[in-house]
């Protein structure tokens, strides 16, 4: 039995579980990660017979977690509460975590991404 690299698996999640019209932001996304932030570590988390893990993104601990819907795809930031929003895209009302949504490819922005990618990793740091 030949055993799926991590890679591996964050693909087959890919074709299985998103949307072809929003394919292009998890890309973007994880380019941004792999040239940018090299030091986060990209996994599934989670998952059953019946619904699969879904990609996270870790330093310590996860710090940003991936979830595709019908209507776009949500980056959940662990400790997105802290985080400083000039950009105005965080949303979420929770204790702790804030979530960033996108429907469009097109809306996929990487300064605010990078922005708060750094923030994430800051946090898990201390």
């Amino acid at each position: 039995m030949l055993l799926m690299t991590v890679n591996d698996q964050v693909e087959a999640f890919v074709e299985a579980r998103i949307l072809p019209a929003y394919r292009p932001i998890f890309a973007a996304f994880r380019d941004l990660v792999r040239t940018e932030f090299p030091q986060l570590t990209e996994g599934l988390r989670g998952g059953t017979d019946a619904y699969p893990g879904v990609p996270v993104y870790r330093l310590k601990r996860i710090v940003v977690t991936v979830s595709p819907t019908k209507k776009g795809i949500t980056f959940n930031f662990t400790d997105g509460v802290g985080f400083d929003d000039p950009f105005g895209l965080l949303e979420g009302v929770g204790n702790k975590t804030r979530n960033v949504r996108w429907s469009r490819p097109e809306q996929f922005d990487a300064e605010p991404m990078r922005s708060y990618l750094r923030q994430a990793i800051e946090a898990d740091s201390r």
